[in-house]
């Protein structure tokens, strides 16, 4: 799973030096796709079907319809297409692995960069090879919190600002990166000590969730349910910050 993450992000990087913006396609209102997510999408799907035959997939490109009883992969080919498309990282190849509706084996590598994020179910969280854990950080004044921006879902935006300002006002900072894998990712290793966001997708958090996890954070909705997550609503971090932040979160968004 990590070579197959790996190789992708390779042809990634290589596509990126010759890439142009005119090449990218829209899929509605800010929601782009480029060849080099379909082509990445199928470089998973072909090393993944030959590690595990049997497992189906949920890719956000839809290369593939095949399900899989017990087994499926969830791919995000390309996590961060805008920052590609306009040449800035992070952006990442995400892959989970899920038995039935349980992720048990997650890699998030950033694509360009030299870092891989891995779990499995029980087995921790590592970089590169060295095991990982989330801060020790105990107080929403002293984090560092990340977040990403609705591109085409504003319904919620009003008062997503309005908690904005306010986690600006009470923290060391408001970071955005673009990449919501890549966020998980550093909550997952400390560099991050809350990340949150709405209207993302199974294959943006499917493997960051497990990270986080196995790194001996947090994960839930907006309201702090933990189970069968899907990416609408996002939570992610320690266990010291979860309690005061799901308590501002829910003063200002209204879980949907």
């Amino acid at each position: 799973m990590e070579v197959a993450a790996r190789e992708a992000g390779e042809f990634i990087s290589g596509e990126a030096e010759a890439f142009s913006i005119g090449k990218a396609e829209s899929k509605g209102l800010n929601n782009f796709v480029t060849h080099v997510d379909r082509e990445s999408e199928q470089m998973l799907v072909n090393s993944l079907g030959k590690l595990l035959p049997e497992a189906g997939f949920i890719a956000e490109e839809g290369t593939t319809d095949k399900r899989g009883s017990r087994f499926n992969w969830v791919i995000d080919p390309l996590d961060g297409t805008t920052n590609f498309l306009h040449n800035v990282r992070p952006y990442a190849v995400s892959i989970a692995l899920r038995e039935y509706d349980e992720t048990i084996a997650g890699v998030v590598h950033e694509a360009g960069g030299s870092e891989t994020f891995t779990a499995w179910k029980n087995g921790g969280a590592w970089l590169n090879g060295k095991r990982i854990s989330v801060s020790a950080t105990k107080k929403l004044s002293d984090s560092l919190v990340a977040t990403g921006f609705p591109y085409n879902l504003f319904d919620r935006l009003d008062p997503y600002m309005e908690l904005l300002s306010h986690l600006v006002t009470c923290t060391h900072g408001v970071r955005r990166l673009g990449s919501a894998s890549i966020d998980l990712a550093y909550v997952a290793c400390g560099r991050f000590d809350v990340f949150f966001e709405y209207d993302l997708k199974l294959w943006d958090i499917a493997a960051g969730m497990l990270i986080v996890r196995e790194a001996g954070g947090v994960f839930s909705d907006f309201s702090g349910n933990m189970k069968n997550l899907s990416g609408d609503e996002t939570v992610a971090s320690n266990r010291h910050l979860f309690p005061e932040t799901i308590e501002i979160i829910r003063k200002f968004m209204k879980s949907g």
